[in-house]
């Protein structure tokens, strides 16, 4: 089932998930895990201007997706940048297109204009969910981040909404 984020009762599991792609991934650049209290201050903070979704089977969140803010300045206001992580037992069983498709169209809804990715390379499975949905690759850049002694490409993708 896909349902809006309910921040204090689901805030635990994503820390959980998310905690995951800290600890044992290049995905995500942040280093430290968080807290549960983190992590709900930033959801509640997300959620209460964008669309932010959860998939949940089983009373257990399995993964969850979100837009929030692309830049600050105001002429980016009709842009998000996209963000979605499945729980690691979960990925490349159908839960992110279902979650994607779900976001795209409450976005559209919405009239934002223009959703952005950016992804950490190579990642071919999240290369592949965004190009299906339409996303195109639009920059790359080389070496911007460091994590676990290694330096990583970014890639940004965008769709048009």
């Amino acid at each position: 089932m896909i349902r809006p984020v309910r921040p204090a009762e689901d805030a635990g599991a994503i820390c959980e998930i998310y905690n995951h792609y800290i600890a044992e991934t290049v995905i995500t650049f942040e280093i430290e895990p968080l807290t549960s209290d983190a992590m709900q201050r930033r959801i509640e903070e997300i959620a209460s201007r964008f669309p932010y979704l959860v998939y949940e089977q089983g009373g257990k969140v399995l993964g969850y997706c979100y837009a929030t803010t692309w830049h600050s300045r105001a002429a980016y206001d009709r842009t998000v940048e996209m963000t979605i992580y499945l729980h690691r037992d979960r990925v490349g069983k159908g839960i992110g297109p279902m979650l994607y498709q779900e976001l795209i169209r409450l976005l559209r809804r919405a009239e934002f204009h223009v959703a952005v990715a950016t992804i950490t390379l190579p990642n071919t499975q999240s290369v592949a969910l965004h190009e299906n949905f339409g996303f195109r690759k639009v920059a790359h850049f080389t070496e911007v981040g460091c994590k676990f002694g290694r330096w990583l490409d970014v890639g940004c993708w965008e769709l048009r909404l």
